[in-house]
């Protein structure tokens, strides 16, 4: 044997292996199939074993008939006409319940398959947002979530092709008993017919499961430019600058470098099926000119000759789908196992065993000790060494240049990152300790880079209290603390008025008016501490400085921390916090930050004087 050979017996071995490892997935798939509908799951099992029995009958009854057929002949040993009649009405009523059975299989695989996918999209979606923010900002995990997500769907093909090889298992059990009871050799070129094709199907099956797995972030950078190159967010851009051919080649690029992949994969293929499917060929009709010698010889009847023939195709046709499905279903497993991996994985940010309330009302406030952060993956401290107290109902304003670390800063606060160094205390006890789902009940925040949900207009205030999305009332109160509420009555279909162009009949929002709707969002929730991350960049200084007043007098006695670049906004808080460079370098109120005649004061007066 020559060593490239023997590499490629390695390699097959291999690859069989990692296909019969990624079977042990299929119990866990077939329990959350079952979990999904008890009852269909039964019916469909219990149909396909009725089916099983079939075709073993069918060819029995073929028998018979063409024995009494060729008995009832001129030459013949005589038969009995009403046992004809009663097989051919027997093969009839087969034929219609195996017609019938059919239907009923797909149309259960039908539903079964919708509710299933269903169902398993809804988990990842509930799974994903027990995900860590940071985990979002991870390339690697967008890969294991695309994937992932790509199961949702392909997965109800799998759980069809599990019951099929059942059905298919019991079917040709049936089948091969007759074989065996005749010669025992058949079964034997039975398996020289399919096993070459059972090992190609299985060799590039994984070839492509590989190409597809390996091929992920490209795969995710084609969905990624169809978006861009077709959406209302980008058209603007799109026309403004000429991209189109810049997206549409770019696009052309990498699924020409896939397709060229996966066409010569596709190729090779073909060309070995052909010739590993000549070679069952060759197998099968050796045993049919074997059986049709033992016929001519008297040795057996016509009827048992198309018994066999018949036995042996079929089993054949259905070995050699069983084998083909096979690999199929291993490789569905793997894919399969890209879900489960996912399912898996386990957020850093999450409830101790024995977590601590939340209190109903803060008393001292927040505490920062020595906190600092640096994001995965990267030596550059985000934050470091920040030490300050948030007294409770204090209104705290962050100031500092782009990057300075203030949106890090809230997401500390709000628990959506986790400090690398320090802790951040609340009322003395260290955010860790609470309660992850009251601590974050507890905190209204809303980014500048708010998502314009393409709801309508209450579902998309009501997200900042999804609890209360049936209450009108509290949707409407909020809408009037936020100015939104003269936005929203304005609108043709008012609260119920599909906001976007995504969907027919939506109105699209001013930059100004979506903002007065994302900070209804935070009214909505009854919050202990609220956070304003620049979501009023687009309104003008007269705009954004009535909202913020409006903002203080209704959250009278709630702690708030506000991040803006207009400090005729910032002059507003109790006391002000200077970052640089993820330090803290500044800490008081306006008149007292003035006085210093610091960095913040310097940018207060750069800015004042554009205002001369």
């Amino acid at each position: 044997m020559s060593r490239r050979n023997g590499q490629v017996i390695k390699k097959e071995k291999a690859n069989l292996r990692e296909q019969f490892k990624a079977l042990r997935d299929i119990p866990r798939f077939l329990r959350m199939v079952y979990a999904t509908s008890p009852a269909m799951t039964i019916s469909n099992i219990i149909l396909r074993i009725i089916k099983a029995a079939i075709p073993l009958a069918m060819l029995y009854v073929g028998k018979e008939i063409i024995d009494e057929v060729i008995a009832l002949m001129p030459n013949g040993e005589g038969g009995n006409m009403q046992y004809l009649w009663i097989m051919v009405g027997l093969e009839l009523g087969l034929a219609v319940i195996s017609d019938v059975i059919n239907r009923g299989t797909t149309l259960l695989d039908s539903l079964l398959g919708d509710l299933f996918s269903n169902d398993i999209s809804a988990k990842l979606i509930r799974h994903a947002a027990t995900m860590d923010l940071y985990q979002f900002e991870d390339a690697d995990f967008y890969d294991k979530l695309e994937r992932a997500r790509r199961q949702t769907v392909g997965r109800t093909i799998l759980m069809s092709q599990v019951l099929a090889q059942f059905q298919d298992l019991i079917t040709i059990g049936f089948l091969a008993v007759g074989l065996i009871a005749f010669n025992p050799w058949l079964i034997l070129l039975l398996i020289v017919a399919v096993i070459p094709s059972f090992l190609g199907e299985s060799h590039f099956n994984h070839r492509t499961y590989s190409l597809t797995r390996n091929w992920t972030p490209q795969r995710r950078e084609l969905d990624y430019l169809r978006y861009i190159g077709a959406s209302d967010v980008t058209a603007k851009e799109i026309k403004t600058f000429g991209l189109a051919d810049f997206i549409a080649g770019r696009f052309e690029e990498v699924s020409d470098k896939y397709y060229h992949a996966n066409k010569k994969l596709i190729i090779k293929r073909s060309l070995w099926g052909t010739a590993l499917s000549s070679i069952g060929s060759l197998a099968y009709y050796g045993a049919y000119v074997f059986i049709v010698i033992q016929t001519v010889s008297g040795a057996i009847t016509v009827g048992t000759l198309t018994f066999l023939a018949g036995s042996f195709s079929r089993m054949r046709s259905m070995l050699q789908a069983m084998m083909k499905r096979f690999t199929q279903i291993a490789d569905g497993a793997m894919y399969l196992q890209d879900l489960f991996d996912f399912f898996e994985i386990e957020p850093d940010i999450k409830s101790p065993k024995n977590p601590v309330s939340v209190p109903s009302h803060i008393e001292h406030g927040f505490t920062f000790e020595n906190v600092g952060f640096q994001y995965p993956g990267s030596e550059k401290w985000a934050l470091r060494g920040v030490s300050f107290h948030l007294k409770a109902g204090e209104k705290m304003a962050l100031v500092g240049e782009n990057g300075a670390g203030k949106t890090t800063l809230v997401k500390l606060l709000a628990r959506l990152y986790e400090p690398t160094e320090g802790r951040i205390l609340m009322d003395g006890v260290d955010l860790r300790d609470y309660d992850l789902a009251e601590l974050r009940a507890t905190i209204g925040i809303i980014f500048q880079d708010y998502v314009r949900f393409q709801m309508k207009a209450l579902e998309n205030i009501a997200v900042g209290q999804i609890d209360h999305v049936e209450e009108i009332n509290y949707i409407e109160d909020a809408a009037q603390k936020s100015l939104a509420a003269p936005v929203v009555e304005d609108l043709p279909e008012q609260y119920e008025q599909m906001l976007g162009k995504r969907f027919a009949g939506g109105v699209e929002l001013s930059g100004g008016q979506w903002q007065k709707v994302a900070l209804a969002r935070a009214y909505m929730r009854d919050a202990q501490l609220l956070i304003l991350d620049e979501p009023t960049a687009a309104l003008d200084a007269r705009a954004e400085h009535e909202v913020f007043v409006r903002f203080a007098e209704l959250i009278a006695g709630k702690t708030a921390v506000l991040i803006s670049h207009r400090f005729s906004t910032v002059r507003m808080a109790d006391r002000i916090l200077f970052l640089e460079n993820g330090q803290m370098k500044e800490l008081g109120s306006h008149e007292e930050l003035l006085e210093q005649d610091g960095q913040y004061a310097e940018l207060f007066n750069l800015q004042a004087a554009g205002y001369v």
